[in-house]
């Protein structure tokens, strides 16, 4: 197995916040905000995003973007103006005419701050803002999953690419350094030929939530915590799963919790190379995200993986040593996307997580769906 030099995992960290491709390992730094991001020209400004939603996932990616120089919260879309428009609109220096409201912000089209916007809502509603920002001509940067089907991801794609826009989705364990290492000690064949990889990932979810229903989340755990697992095989393996089984279950009865969605999946994929994939998600305790990679010369396990910090790359036998611990605060990995998605704007270049990457995903998902007797409606 490869010794990584810490020097150049140092300089990669650097490089992911400019916004660059990876070409070597690299560590996360613990202050994101002192590794500051390729110098923007004064003639050229950020990237302005607008933020659809501004729950707690989109709190954290315009805390992101006030990290950067390169990206910047410019515009709001909210169905509270009044209070969370305004709270966020001071926060971020944002007039309230930038402001809208869910009924208004087909007007967006008209604000030249705006070139990009940042969906952050329930998955149901991916779909619609997506191809109601690209009608208004600005790039989209949806939050996985994509949406709640493959055809509803089909028309997302469509939508943007007929107006000539980029769409990228929130994978953000592509954009982290560690992540980002086993990737590349899996492409340098120090694992040997990829056998299999093992997973889980849960999140005990209280009753309430809009995860808890069919109609916004689209499904349960799988949908929301399987996927991360489910993309990150799929970009190692660097080839689509063909064959799938699966396991529902649903222990809690009592409560109400999962009247409409399933509690915890198990399931497994086989690759056309022969590589086999077991995983577990499950909204019923807490499962220390993680995933372990083997292959027939040593074998490689992340922990703690698909938190927002605190991934941790070690090896399992066989080779030299690996210890590697991203330390970072939670808006480490969304300020990597932003400023990548924003240099992808001005460059031209497609997103390293396109909106293809988010269908395929579903086109998975829908099978192990269909392999558990549950298919998506």
């Amino acid at each position: 197995m490869l010794r990584i030099d810490r020097r150049a995992f140092n300089k990669l960290s650097a490089l992911a916040l400019a916004g660059s491709r990876i070409p070597s390992f690299a560590q996360a730094p613990t202050q994101p905000a002192a590794q500051p991001a390729a110098p923007t020209p004064a003639t050229q400004q950020p990237v302005g995003y607008a933020a659809i939603g501004l729950g707690a996932i989109s709190d954290i990616f315009m805390r992101a973007c006030a990290n950067s120089k390169t990206a910047k919260i410019t515009a709001l879309v909210t169905g509270h103006p009044d209070t969370k428009g305004k709270k966020y609109a001071a926060m971020y220096g944002i007039p309230e005419t930038s402001i809208y409201t869910y009924e208004t912000f087909d007007k967006i089209a008209d604000n030249k701050t705006v070139d990009a916007v940042y969906v952050g809502l329930p998955n149901s509603m991916h779909r619609d803002y997506t191809v109601r920002a690209a009608r208004a001509g600005k790039h989209v940067f949806c939050e996985k999953p994509m949406a709640i089907s493959s055809g509803e991801c089909e028309s997302m794609t469509s939508a943007t690419r007929n107006s000539n826009l980029l769409l990228m989705v929130g994978y953000r364990i592509h954009y982290d350094p560690t992540h980002l290492a086993a990737q590349r000690i899996v492409q340098s064949g120090a694992l040997g030929q990829l056998q299999a990889f093992e997973g889980a990932l849960g999140y005990y979810t209280p009753a309430g939530g809009w995860r808890l229903t069919k109609a916004l989340g689209g499904g349960g755990s799988l949908m929301d915590l399987g996927i991360y697992p489910l993309n990150e095989i799929r970009w190692l393996a660097n080839e689509e799963p063909s064959e799938f089984t699966a396991v529902p279950s649903t222990r809690d009865h009592n409560s109400g919790r999962f009247a409409e969605v399933e509690q915890t999946l198990a399931w497994t994929m086989k690759f056309p190379s022969g590589i086999v994939a077991s995983l577990t998600c499950s909204y019923g305790e807490n499962i220390p995200g993680f995933l372990r990679i083997h292959g027939d010369k040593g074998s490689l396990q992340i922990d703690n993986a698909y938190f927002y910090s605190g991934a941790h790359l070690t090896n399992l036998g066989g080779g030299k040593p690996v210890d590697l611990l991203s330390q970072h605060d939670q808006t480490y990995q969304f300020q990597l996307e932003a400023e990548h998605f924003a240099e992808c704007i001005r460059s031209g270049a497609t997103p390293n997580t396109p909106g293809e990457d988010g269908l395929n995903d579903l086109l998975a998902i829908e099978s192990i769906y269909k392999a558990a007797g549950t298919p998506i409606a």
